[in-house]
């Protein structure tokens, strides 16, 4: 199999995903699992955060735990303020805006320092923790909290292992195209949203 080939067979599930299925009942499934499954359920939340494993990859170095930090550490401050009672503005919007905006990054593999990626990342996180939090019906808080960021370093994980892997036979520029898969993904999104 040629390289772009591979290319296309790894990213083509990051376009061809299908949509979100309903999300798991915590009475019947656990506040776990219906957190865990959130993130995995939502095309939306999929593509950004395998987008930052992306971006994490193209930047190298430290960006390799730095950005998956910043964006769990960010969607744990969203929830909370979900949780709290504070609005964001446009959750669903910047969500949208934010597989787009992540896709972009390691597409373009823009040269950021590392502080300013993690802000970029982090701030897009919390739109996606104040939906985790305002979508939680009737979970616990702190089990449901556990099963989404548990979920979301997986997939930031995953960004990165696809990254690596990708990069290894065609240098960074695999991950480079995988990430203008998620900013295409993103615009398709934002335009039927």
């Amino acid at each position: 199999m040629t390289p772009i080939f591979r290319l296309i067979a790894l990213a083509a599930p990051l376009v061809l995903a299908s949509p979100a299925l309903a999300h798991l009942d915590p009475a019947a499934h656990g506040s776990f699992a219906a957190g865990f499954t959130h993130p995995v359920f939502g095309l939306d939340h999929i593509l950004a955060m395998v987008a930052v494993g992306l971006w994490a990859v193209v930047l190298g170095g430290r960006a390799l735990w730095a950005l998956p930090a910043a964006f769990v550490g960010a969607m744990v401050l969203g929830f909370g303020l979900s949780l709290a009672g504070l609005p964001l503005p446009l959750v669903e919007p910047m969500i949208l805006a934010s597989v787009l905006a992540l896709g972009v990054g390691p597409a373009l593999a823009l040269p950021i320092a590392l502080p300013v990626a993690a802000a970029i990342v982090g701030v897009l996180a919390l739109f996606h923790g104040h939906a985790h939090g305002s979508e939680m019906a009737g979970a616990t808080a702190l089990s449901y909290l556990a099963g989404f960021a548990t979920a979301t370093a997986f997939l930031h994980g995953a960004g990165v292992v696809a990254g690596v892997v990708m990069a290894r036979p065609l240098g960074l520029m695999a991950a480079r195209v995988a990430g203008g898969l998620v900013a295409l993904g993103g615009a398709v999104l934002v335009m039927g949203g």
